[in-house]
Order: structure tokens, then C-alpha cells, then sequence
């Protein structure tokens, strides 16, 4: 996961509080995977597999993330937290925090995530995750990220009451949007090179265009004053019918 005013990736994950651009945000997993991008784009989907529609304390809930669209790679990354109990699968608590988790491994955009209720009496549990899909190179441009928030209520019944998937985006591509408010010509699939090879081609055909003109309007024109007076006299007598 990136974060705003940082310049490497964090291939091991990232949570907890964290410092952008000389303000501090409350949590990652909650603001977001702010350095590959300034807002969430639906053209990631976070799809999470196995949520219970409740919990009880007895339980034990293992769920499946998944990521899907962004960049045509396999990497990408999550972070999560829990308003209560403990969260545990593939990735590590951050700072230690049990009711944290992110990924370990940026090789893959498929995560098994557990989560261990708290004690009864708790009522609703929130949770918040990030997610991002990555092309693997310097910078944030063509990565994209996006949020799933939900929460679970507590049940009294012991018995399970079935699982739900839910799923934030809708997998759409975005076209990247220009910081000026101009689009970039590469976006539309014309290089730079065509781009001025197409401008001069166009300046071509309108110089031919013009000279064609001026050719016809002064070199044939029998009442050009500048004319020889040989081609003078060559109209005139043309005009007469005596060769």
C-alpha cells in the first residue's frame, strides 16, 4: 500500500495511522491506499466472499477477498480493521494490532481473511477495507484502488444463519483524468511522433492548395499586367485564330 508524500511502495502491507503530506490520517484501512490515487475507482471491484448476515461469540468467520480489474497484473494489496475482535489469514496484524490485518504477499489480488468475534454483548462490528490493484511500476499512474465498508450485526442464536457476498465497484475502466483539465493526446491512442507528422501533413496539403491557386490566378490570367509581352502577344493572337 502507498501513501501520499511517500515514494516506494510497501510490498509487505501497510495500517494503522500515517502521516500525508504533514497531516495525519486515523487509519488505511479507513482513508485509503491514498498514493495510488487521490479517490476510489470504480473500476476496481473488492469482492468479499463468506460474510455471515450475523454473529455470536461460538463463531469463527472465514471469508475470501478478492480483487478484481485495474491493471492488466496479478499484484495488488489490502487493509483492514475491525471495530472488535481479531482478524488473522493471509498477512499480519499491523503494530501488532489483532484488530488489523494487511497483506504480506503483493503477488496476488485473491486473500483468506478470518475474523474472531468478540465477547458477546459487542452488538454491531464494523469493518473497513482497502484494496488495490497495481501495474508494478514507479509512480501511481495506472493503479487504482477502491473500499468496502460494512458491518455485522450480533445475534442471540448460536446456529449459523448463512454467509452473503458483497462487492464495492463495478469493475468499469476509468480514463485518466488530466490534473489541467486537458486530455493527454497518448490517451487516444496517438503517439507524439504522429501527432505532429499528421499537423505537418495537413500544413502540406494546405501549401499545395494555396500555390495551386496562385498559379492558376496569375499564371494563366490574360489580365496579369506583370506578363511578358511575349506571352502577351502569344493570348493575343490565340484569341484571334491566327497561327
Amino acid at each position: 500500500m502507498l501513501l501520499p508524500g511517500l515514494s516506494n511502495a510497501y510490498p509487505n502491507g501497510i495500517g494503522g495511522e500515517q502521516s500525508n503530506a504533514g497531516e495525519t490520517i486515523d487509519d488505511v484501512a479507513k482513508e485509503g491506499c491514498l498514493c495510488h490515487g487521490g479517490e476510489p475507482s470504480n473500476s476496481v471491484m473488492v469482492v468479499l466472499v463468506g460474510v455471515p448476515y450475523s454473529w455470536n461469540e461460538t463463531g469463527e468467520y472465514n471469508m475470501r477477498l478478492e480483487i478484481i480489474g485495474g491493471p492488466d497484473t496479478d499484484m495488488g494489496g489490502f487493509s483492514a480493521r475491525v471495530s472488535a475482535g481479531e482478524l488473522s489469514g493471509d498477512g499480519e496484524a499491523w503494530d501488532e494490532d489483532p484488530a488489523t490485518l494487511s497483506h504480506t504477499n503483493s503477488n496476488s489480488r485473491i486473500f483468506q481473511i478470518t475474523w474472531t468475534p468478540p465477547a458477546s454483548g459487542e452488538g454491531h462490528v464494523d469493518f473497513w477495507i482497502s484494496a488495490n490493484a497495481v501495474n508494478g511500476a514507479d509512480g501511481p499512474a495506472g493503479d487504482y484502488w477502491n473500499q468496502l465498508f460494512f458491518n455485522i450485526g450480533e445475534s442471540e442464536y448460536t446456529e449459523d444463519r448463512g454467509t452473503r457476498t458483497l462487492i464495492a465497484g463495478s469493475g468499469t475502466p476509468e480514463a485518466p483524468k488530466s490534473s489541467a483539465g486537458e486530455i493527454d493526446i497518448s490517451t487516444l491512442g496517438a503517439g507524439f511522433r504522429a501527432h505532429w507528422l499528421g499537423l505537418l501533413g495537413f500544413g502540406a496539403v494546405v501549401a499545395v492548395i494555396i500555390f495551386c491557386g496562385l498559379l492558376l490566378r496569375y499564371g494563366f490570367s490574360t489580365s496579369y499586367k506583370g506578363r511578358s509581352n511575349l506571352l502577351r502577344l502569344r493570348y493575343k493572337i490565340n484569341r484571334r485564330g491566327d497561327q
